[in-house]
């Protein structure tokens, strides 16, 4: 009985996280020897505030960039 458990940053539709399960189960279907109704899927769901790459978080990385001021005009 084959499992599959898929983790995700946040953010995606259900219809796309129901796509993700359909073509998940049908290429287990198509790789192993198994009965359609064995295929168990998990999809998680992580926030992206949960989540870091290189001590940046997925919401760090997609936030808008505010530039630090380098002048003493800019500074004022």
């Amino acid at each position: 009985m084959p499992q599959i458990t898929v983790t995700l940053a946040e953010g995606r539709t259900p219809e796309q996280i129901r796509t993700l399960q359909h073509e998940v189960h049908e290429a287990v279907l198509r790789s192993i020897d198994t009965r359609p109704e064995y295929i168990r899927i998990v999809v998680h769901e992580v926030p992206t505030t949960h989540w870091s790459t290189g001590d940046t978080t997925i919401a760090e990385m997609h936030a808008p960039h505010t530039p630090t001021p380098t002048t003493e005009e800019e500074m004022s």
